[in-house]
């Protein structure tokens, strides 16, 4: 592999309204101290925080996420968003000894064939690992983090509403935490077969089936003790209120934008003293800050790369100059869909 020498051009998604993709041209710089160029091979889509960017379903004023600073634009757009991409290092810049030219990297950027991004967005990962298993790590990391928020104690029975991706990492890791008992439901065939692959015990169609009816069969009545909210539905919060055992926990990773939520406050959530949380990927839960960092759990979600099943995610894979249609298949087939990526190289 050549080294780079000066600038060099890049092709970039940008979302420039509601549901309408372009591709850009840019000039990509010489790395500078504590940087690195990448030449991208893959990136996924995220298709619960980036599909609502892409529907211009984020409130407009809400500024970007301040943790991932190679976004551009605003909610109002045109916007460049994505954090999922895979790549190899063309170029280091002065004082970058953690990485080399030709290492196989995870970046928090946007869709675009190369960049120059700071180290501190950079994951190192190992030389023989897949490329496309390596788009998971973000996906892999947002799991961890909200099951350490739910916290889930030896036995204790989970319900897990939203077997995206997010979803379907949730529950296998559910398992290993010692779960005795994960439901999960979703309104498509694929994703809650997905799910029994991934580890659920049961998986139930709540377009057809009552949640909070199969949720209290098998559990004699009590409910679960921890319900997860990954479908970024607000409707489901309802459902998630009914299934949970009195002092239960309802931890929401879902973010649901300009949505907003109709909650039943007035019978179940009372009388049971109810705790609903906000899982977010930027930060970590307060009582692990004595020993956990960020760059540790990120070590971890690469870790756990190489033992979770993966196989099947990704349904679908377009050239990277084919991107609109790709946002359009997400957003038009979701029964069709889980993981969809963009390849560089097609």
């Amino acid at each position: 592999m050549a080294t780079l020498t000066g600038e060099c051009s890049a092709t970039s998604v940008w979302f420039t309204s509601p549901r309408l993709v372009e591709l850009r041209k840019s000039t990509v710089r010489t790395p500078g101290p504590g940087e690195v160029r990448i030449g991208a091979l893959l990136s996924g889509i995220s298709h619960g925080t980036e599909m609502m960017a892409y529907r211009g379903e984020v409130p407009a004023e809400l500024p970007l996420d301040s943790t991932l600073a190679s976004l551009q634009g605003s909610f109002r757009f045109p916007i460049k968003y994505g954090y999922a991409n895979v790549g190899r290092v063309l170029d280091v810049g002065q004082g970058v000894e953690e990485l080399a030219q030709g290492d196989l990297v995870f970046a928090f950027n946007p869709h675009e064939t190369c960049f120059t991004i700071s180290v501190a967005a950079v994951i190192k990962l190992p030389r023989e690992l897949d490329p496309r298993t390596g788009v998971f790590v973000a996906n892999t990391e947002t799991a961890l983090n909200s099951v350490w928020d739910a916290a889930p104690r030896l036995g204790e029975r989970v319900l897990v509403i939203g077997q995206g991706v997010v979803g379907l990492l949730i529950t296998q890791l559910l398992r290993k935490a010692g779960a005795s008992l994960i439901v999960t439901a979703d309104l498509y065939d694929k994703r809650r077969d997905l799910s029994i692959r991934a580890g659920a015990d049961l998986t139930v169609d709540p377009s057809s089936d009552s949640v909070t009816q199969r949720v209290l069969e098998v559990t004699g009545g009590l409910g679960a003790d921890v319900v997860i909210e990954a479908s970024g539905q607000p409707r489901a919060l309802n459902d998630a209120i009914a299934c949970t055992a009195p002092e239960g926990r309802i931890v929401v990773v879902s973010w649901y934008g300009t949505k907003t939520a109709e909650l039943n406050l007035g019978g179940d959530f009372h009388r049971k003293r109810l705790t609903i949380k906000s899982s977010q990927v930027s930060n970590l839960d307060p009582s692990l800050a004595p020993r956990w960092t960020i760059p540790r759990r990120r070590s971890l979600a690469v870790q756990y790369l190489s033992e979770l099943t993966l196989d099947g995610l990704i349904t679908q894979v377009f050239p990277f100059h084919q991107a609109s249609d790709a946002y359009k298949v997400i957003d038009n087939q979701p029964a069709d869909v889980v993981q969809v990526l963009l390849d560089y190289n097609q």
